[in-house]
C-alpha cells in the first residue's frame, strides 16, 4: 500500500505522512504485463497475420485493410471491450457482407458504412440491448455462418485454381467447369501444399508433435507454401501492399439512402451478433480453465458492444475492414494461457509493427496460398456439430432456409427468411396439440400433449364430451401453457362432470396446471420446479366447525403453528425453510427423473391398507406416481434386465446422505450403476479389526462377478460423517457410529496439524478446481475421497483387476449447494493427491 494518501476533494487540508521535502516512499504503479499474456499475444499474432490478409483478399478490399482492422481490433477493442480475452479483427463471417458492399458502393463508401455501423453499435450499447441479441435462434446464427462459409469457399476455389471469382454463388458454380478446364498448375500446387500443411500439422505424432503443435497451423501452411514457391521459382500472383501514402480512407457515403441504411443495418447486425456470441463462448472457455475464473471477469455484453462500435468507427476511418469478435483467435488466446486483456492489446501492437517492418516478407506470400487458407476457414463454418444440434432440437428447417437464403440471396435476406421460418415453426408448435382419450381399468384418461390454446378448444371439448357421465376421469396436461379460453372450458366441464357424480383428477407436468384441488386429498399445494424435487408440502389445516375454539384442535393458539416451526416472531420464509428441511430428510417424493409427482400434480386418493399417518400417505403417493407415470416408460427395459440379469459398468460408492441422488448426478438409469452407500463413503481396509465385510463383499462381487470397469468413490459437501470426525472425541463409549467412523481416521491424518498428519502451514492438497478448500470440513471431504481410493487398492480383487488393466478408479466430489460435480485428476508429482477438476456442461451427444 502506498504511503502517500491523496486528499479528499472536500478536505480542508492534507495530512503529510512523509517529510515535506522528501519524495514519497511508494512511487506510482508501473505497468506490468504477465509472461503468459506475452506468449499468448505472440501465438494470436501468428494466426491473425495470414488470416487478416486472406480475409482482405476474399472481400476484394486492399490487403492493408485487413492489417488495419486487426491492429485496431486488438488495441482499441481489446482495451475498451467488455470481454477481456476475446480477440477482435476482420472476421470470416463478415466477408460476404463486405464483398457485396465493395462491389456495390466501392471501397471508400464501404469504409464510411463501417463507421456508421460502429456508431449504431455505440447507440445499441448505450441502450443496453446486448442481451436481446442473444434471443436470436441459434439455428439462424449457425445457418447464417454456414451460408457465409459456403459462399467464401466457392468464391476462393476460383483463386485456388488460378482464376477470378464471380459476384455470386450461382455465377461461381456456373463458371466452375470453365475454370477447371483452364486451371493454372502453379496456383493449384501452392494451394494444395497450403491445405496439406494446414490439415497435417496438428496431427504430427509423438513428442515432436507436441512441440511443433505450439506453432499455429495457419502460419506454417502459408509460410511453407511461400518458401516452396520461392525456392522453386514459381511465377504466381503474390501479395501487393501499396504504399501507405496511397492508402484509401473513408469518404462521405454515396448511394441511395435506403440501400445505405440496409447496408449499415446488415453490417451492424452481423458484427454485433457474432461478437456477442463469441463473448459468451469465451466465457465458457474461461470457466474451463482452473484458477482463471476469479481473475477474469465475466463478459459485460453492453460494454463489448461499445468497444466493438469504437473499433469499427476507427477502423473504417483509417481504411480498415469491419471488425467483430473472432472465434479462432479468441480460442487460441485462451488456450495459450492469457490472463488479461493485455494479450489482446499486445497482439494488435505486433500486427501494427508487422505492417510497418515486414512488408517485404509479406509480399512474398502467394495469393493462392491465402485463398486456400480462407477456403478452409469457410468450410469449417459449416459445422457438423451445429447440424446435429439443430436436428436434435427439430430446427433443421430454420437452419436450411437461413443457409440457402444467405447463399442465394445475401446475408440480410437469408437472416430475414430464417427469422420468418423460425416464427412459423414456433406458431406451428404452439398450435399443434394432440388430444386423445382411452380407458384403463374403468378409469378414463384424457391425454393433452402440447400447448392448450383457444385453437385447441373445439377438439378438447369434443374429446371431453366422449367421457361417460359419472365416470372416474384423469386429465393429463403435458404442456407449459394454457390460455384463458382453454382454462374455462376445462373448468366448466369439470364442474359439470362432478355434479353428475363423476370424479375428475387434473394433473400436469408443468407448474400451474392444476385446475382445482379434489376434496378427498390431503391438500398438497406445492409447486416444485422440476419433477426431481420432492414435495415441499404443508400439512393441511382443516377448517374447524363454527363456534369451535381455535385452541381445541392442537391445544395451542393456531397462530403459533408448532408443526412447522412458524411462530409469531418468525417469518414465513424461515418457516417454509424449516418445512423444506424436514420434508427433505423424510425423503417424500421425487425419486426419479420420469414419472415422479409432477409439479401441481395430484396422484389420487390414498391406497387402501397403506400405513396411516402423513408419511404413509406420502409413500403411497410416490408409489402411485411411479406406477402411473414412470412404470410404463421403464417397464420394457426392466423386463430386459430381469431376463438378462444386471450388467453394470460401474461400482459407485457414495455416502448415505439423502441429498446425493446417484442416478440424477450421473444421468444413469436402471442397470447402469452398482451402488454401495454408507455413512461417509468409507472403504474399510481388508482384515482390519472391527472391519466391515459388507463393503468388501460388495467390492468383490462387483469386480469379480459383475466385471465392472470402473469404481468411483464420491464424497460430497456438508458431509455429516466428516463433520463428526472433526468434532467427535474418539474416547468414551464406543457406539456403532463411533466404531464405524474409525475407518475415517486415516483421512483425518492427511490434514495439516492433525496427529500423524503434515505440519501446520503445509500446502493443502488436494485442491478443488485450482483453489484451496473453503474450510476444514471441505478439506477433509476431499482428503477422504483420496484416502478411500488408497483403501480400495488394498483389496485383492481390485489390485488384481488394476494390474490386468481391467479396472479404473475415480474420485469424485459433489458440491450439493452448487449442484456441481468435480472429478479427481491425479497429479503424478504430488503423490496422487491432485486436483478435483470442474466437470463442465458439455454437449456429449454432439
Amino acid at each position: 500500500m502506498s504511503s502517500c494518501v491523496p486528499a479528499r476533494a472536500d478536505s480542508a487540508r492534507t495530512e503529510h505522512i512523509h517529510p515535506p521535502h522528501s519524495p514519497p516512499s511508494g512511487g506510482p504503479r508501473r505497468f506490468r504485463v504477465a509472461g503468459a499474456d506475452v506468449s499468448a499475444s505472440i501465438a494470436v499474432f501468428l494466426i491473425a497475420l495470414p488470416l487478416s490478409l486472406g480475409i482482405a483478399l476474399a472481400t476484394g478490399a486492399p490487403l492493408q485493410a485487413g492489417l488495419v482492422a486487426a491492429a485496431v481490433g486488438g488495441i482499441v477493442v481489446g482495451r475498451l471491450g467488455g470481454c477481456p480475452l476475446q480477440v477482435s479483427g476482420p472476421a470470416a463471417g463478415l466477408t460476404v457482407v463486405t464483398a457485396d458492399l465493395i462491389q456495390q458502393y466501392g471501397w471508400r463508401t464501404t469504409c464510411a458504412i463501417t463507421v456508421l455501423a460502429g456508431i449504431a453499435q455505440l447507440g445499441l450499447g448505450c441502450l443496453r440491448v446486448a442481451r436481446s441479441a442473444l434471443a436470436v435462434s441459434p439455428a439462424i446464427v449457425h445457418g447464417m455462418l454456414a451460408g457465409i462459409g459456403v459462399t467464401i469457399a466457392v468464391a476462393q476455389l476460383h483463386i485456388v485454381l488460378g482464376g477470378t471469382p464471380q459476384s455470386s454463388v450461382p455465377d461461381n458454380l456456373l463458371a466452375l467447369p470453365a475454370q477447371l478446364a483452364n486451371l493454372r498448375p502453379a496456383d493449384l500446387a501452392a494451394s494444395v501444399l497450403t491445405l496439406t500443411l494446414l490439415l497435417l500439422w496438428p496431427r504430427v505424432p509423438g513428442r515432436a508433435g507436441r512441440l511443433l503443435g505450439k506453432l499455429p497451423a495457419a502460419l506454417i501452411a502459408v509460410a511453407g507454401a511461400t518458401a516452396v514457391a520461392a525456392l522453386a521459382g514459381l511465377r504466381l500472383p503474390k501479395v501487393d501492399l501499396p504504399s501507405w501514402s496511397s492508402h484509401a480512407l473513408a469518404t462521405l457515403p454515396d448511394g441511395p439512402v435506403l440501400g445505405l441504411l440496409a447496408a449499415v443495418l446488415t453490417t451492424t447486425l452481423v458484427c454485433s451478433v457474432q461478437s456477442l456470441l463469441g463473448a459468451v463462448a469465451v466465457d465458457k472457455l474461461v470457466a474451463a480453465r482452473p484458477g482463471l475464473t476469479g481473475r477474469v471477469k465475466r463478459s459485460n455484453l453492453d460494454r463489448e458492444l461499445l468497444g466493438q462500435g469504437a473499433g469499427n468507427i476507427l477502423s473504417g476511418s483509417l481504411g480498415g475492414l469491419p471488425i467483430a469478435g473472432v472465434a479462432v483467435r479468441s480460442t487460441a488466446n485462451v488456450s495459450a494461457g492469457a490472463v488479461s486483456r493485455n494479450s489482446t492489446m499486445l497482439h494488435g501492437l505486433l500486427v501494427l509493427i508487422a505492417t510497418l517492418l515486414l512488408v517485404p516478407a509479406l509480399e512474398l506470400i502467394p495469393l493462392a496460398s491465402l485463398a486456400a487458407l480462407v477456403m478452409a476457414v469457410g468450410l469449417k463454418m459449416v459445422s457438423l456439430n451445429h447440424i446435429r444440434t439443430v436436428t436434435r432440437h427439430r430446427e433443421v428447417l430454420v437452419y436450411a432456409v437461413t443457409t440457402g437464403g444467405v447463399v442465394f440471396f445475401g446475408v440480410l435476406e437469408g437472416v430475414a427468411l430464417g427469422i420468418a421460418v423460425a416464427v412459423g415453426v414456433a406458431l406451428h408448435r404452439l398450435t399443434r396439440t394432440r388430444i386423445r382419450h382411452d380407458e384403463t381399468a374403468g378409469v378414463h384418461h384424457v391425454h393433452v400433449r402440447g400447448q392448450l390454446t383457444f385453437l385447441a378448444v373445439p377438439r378438447l371439448s369434443r374429446v371431453l364430451h366422449q367421457v361417460p357421465q359419472g365416470s372416474d376421469t384423469v386429465v393429463e396436461l403435458d404442456g407449459s401453457f394454457m390460455d384463458h379460453a382453454a382454462y374455462e372450458t376445462l373448468q366448466d366441464w369439470q364442474k359439470t362432470h362432478t355434479a353428475q357424480g363423476g370424479r375428475v383428477d387434473i394433473t400436469g407436468r408443468r407448474p400451474g396446471t392444476r385446475i382445482s384441488e379434489p376434496a378427498d386429498t390431503d391438500g398438497c399445494r406445492c409447486r416444485p420446479w422440476t419433477p426431481w424435487r420432492n414435495h415441499q408440502c404443508e400439512p393441511p389445516q382443516p377448517t374447524p366447525p363454527p363456534g369451535t375454539d381455535r385452541r381445541d384442535r392442537t391445544g395451542t393458539d393456531a397462530d403459533t403453528a408448532p408443526a412447522t416451526g412458524e411462530s409469531r416472531g418468525q417469518s414465513k420464509e424461515s418457516a417454509q425453510s424449516a418445512r423444506n428441511s424436514e420434508n427433505a430428510q423424510r425423503g417424500t417424493d421425487g425419486h426419479g427423473p420420469n414419472g415422479t409427482v409432477a409439479p401441481g400434480e395430484h396422484t389420487g386418493p390414498v391406497v387402501a391398507g397403506t400405513p396411516g399417518g402423513l408419511s404413509g400417505r406420502e409413500l403411497a403417493r410416490g408409489i402411485s406416481a411411479f406406477q402411473r407415470n414412470t412404470a410404463p416408460l421403464v417397464r420394457g427395459e426392466l423386463a430386459r434386465l430381469a431376463r438378462e440379469g444386471q450388467q453394470p459398468s460401474q461400482l459407485f460408492l457414495t455416502c448415505a446422505d439423502s441429498r446425493v441422488v446417484t442416478s440424477m448426478i450421473t444421468s444413469s438409469g436402471p442397470g447402469d450403476l452398482f451402488v454401495v452407500r454408507n455413512v461417509g463413503n468409507l472403504v474399510p481396509l481388508p482384515g482390519e479389526e472391527s472391519g466391515d465385510d459388507s463393503v468388501a463383499a460388495a467390492i468383490e462381487y462387483a469386480v469379480d462377478v459383475l466385471k465392472v470397469r470402473s469404481i468411483t468413490v464420491c464424497g460430497h459437501s456438508g458431509c455429516g460423517a466428516m463433520q463428526a470426525l472433526l468434532s467427535t472425541d474418539t474416547g468414551g463409549a464406543q457406539t456403532p457410529l463411533k466404531r464405524w467412523l474409525r475407518h475415517g481416521l486415516p483421512s483425518l491424518e492427511r490434514l495439516p496439524g492433525e496427529p500423524g498428519g503434515p505440519p501446520e502451514g503445509t500446502e493443502t492438497r488436494p485442491l478443488l478446481a485450482g483453489r484451496p478448500p473453503a474450510d476444514a470440513a471441505e478439506r477433509l471431504c476431499l482428503a477422504n475421497v483420496v484416502q478411500q481410493l488408497e483403501h480400495l487398492r488394498a483389496h485383492d480383487a481390485v489390485a488384481r483387476a488394476l494390474r490386468a488393466g481391467d479396472l479404473e478408479l475415480h474420485g469424485m466430489y459433489f458440491h450439493v449447494g452448487e449442484a456441481q460435480a468435480y472429478l479427481l485428476s491425479p497429479d503424478p508429482g504430488d503423490a496422487g493427491d491432485g486436483v478435483f477438476e470442474l466437470v463442465l456442461e458439455t454437449d456429449l451427444t454432439a
